[in-house]
């Protein structure tokens, strides 16, 4: 079977997620990527140019696998010479309903309306997860309220019919070639692995580091994540508090750095107002950090439950009051480990999924 895997935005996760389906389908996975930035552009004029590159490829596919930051009614308009009768899938990685916004913006709708008519046109929408899904529903008859009429409520249960969680396939495996042979026995080091943007609330994250730095807790600081800001004031400022506990600053300069930071650290920590599924905290846990995150989003997915007490917490005073501990019990933080319990994400197991869920959108087409 062949496949047009279709992503306008390919950048971080996005384009990890693209080409691991690609390198672990049992299928030939052809991908039609822009480089991911200008996400407003990309929404508006990447179904344009990605149309005239799938003509130029000369064939039809079995199937397309579009992602969210596609306009896929404009997709399938340009293309509907050889794809007109092409079973399609959406797949969510985020969406622009229910994207925190920063705060002073306001929500432009046009974006979400995007999704919608975009939803309508395919005959599956999968989202990475339950969360994700039940914001996304909850949020759309919000959106189609605020047209004057003939506003096709009506059509949201149809599309919630079609809809399924197919979670993130994640490489994780590619992060065992890095695991050192002596585990890290130095001082018990925190780890942040996210964008450093506003929907992650690192104002938090550091708030609760400099109360356990003024108790005189000892800790090491391992700052990962891509930054798209010119200047992330709370970082700058914590580099300034921090500094003498900072062991990296800033993005990885490899894979294989990125790797070794996370196998290295003893704590990741999330305080993301904003995370969909959680790709960076699922490696870091499958290297062995211990999480402590928001009893919230996505996250209770896949922590299973005889773990949430020891992972989750819903306040300032509880985050502190697990981070102490993790790090004052940092032996036994050592031997603790949920790899097991996120392995299932790695590609092994999701490319078949990804594959079966493909298979059944051929041998049901047109039944959307």
């Amino acid at each position: 079977m062949r496949i047009w895997l279709v992503e306008p935005y390919a950048t971080g996760s996005h384009a990890a997620w693209a080409e691991g389906y690609a390198a672990h389908s049992r299928h030939q996975v052809v991908l039609l990527t822009l480089p991911g930035r200008f996400w407003k552009w990309r929404m508006h004029g990447g179904a344009v140019t990605l149309a005239r590159r799938a003509l130029a490829l000369g064939e039809t596919p079995d199937a397309i696998l579009a992602t969210d930051m596609l306009d896929l009614t404009t997709f399938l308009a340009l293309t509907r010479e050889r794809c007109h009768h092409v079973p399609v899938a959406l797949y969510f990685h985020e969406n622009q309903l229910t994207y925190p916004l920063p705060p002073g913006q306001k929500r432009d709708l046009h974006y979400g309306f995007i999704h919608f008519a975009s939803a309508l046109t395919a005959q599956r929408l999968f989202f990475n997860s339950a969360y994700h899904l039940e914001a996304f529903f909850d949020e759309l008859p919000r959106l189609l309220k605020h047209f004057p009429d003939y506003n096709e409520l009506h059509e949201v249960e149809r599309l919630r019919a079609r809809s399924e969680v197919l979670p993130l396939g994640l490489d994780l495996k590619r992060l065992d070639a890095y695991r050192p042979a002596t585990p890290w026995e130095g001082r018990p080091l925190i780890l942040w692995n996210h964008r450093w943007e506003y929907d992650k609330d690192p104002e938090t994250f550091f708030r609760a580091l400099y109360a356990l730095a003024a108790e005189g807790v000892d800790f090491g600081l391992i700052l990962l994540g891509e930054s798209f800001r010119q200047k992330p004031q709370e970082f700058l400022e914590a580099r300034e508090r921090l500094g003498d506990r900072i062991v990296q600053f800033g993005y990885a300069r490899s894979d294989a750095e990125y790797a070794r930071f996370l196998w290295q650290a003893d704590v990741v920590v999330s305080t993301a107002l904003h995370d969909f599924f959680g790709a960076a905290t699922v490696e870091a846990v499958y290297c062995g950090c211990f999480p402590v995150l928001p009893r919230r989003l996505a996250y209770p997915e896949w922590i299973p439950r005889a773990w949430h007490d020891e992972v989750f917490y819903s306040s300032f005073e509880e985050l502190l009051a697990l981070l102490r501990r993790r790090i004052l019990e940092v032996e036994t933080t050592r031997r603790l480990s949920l790899r097991e319990e996120v392995a299932h994400l790695d590609w092994d197991v999701m490319a078949p999924r990804y594959d079966q869920a493909l298979e059944e959108l051929v041998a049901h087409r047109g039944t959307g």
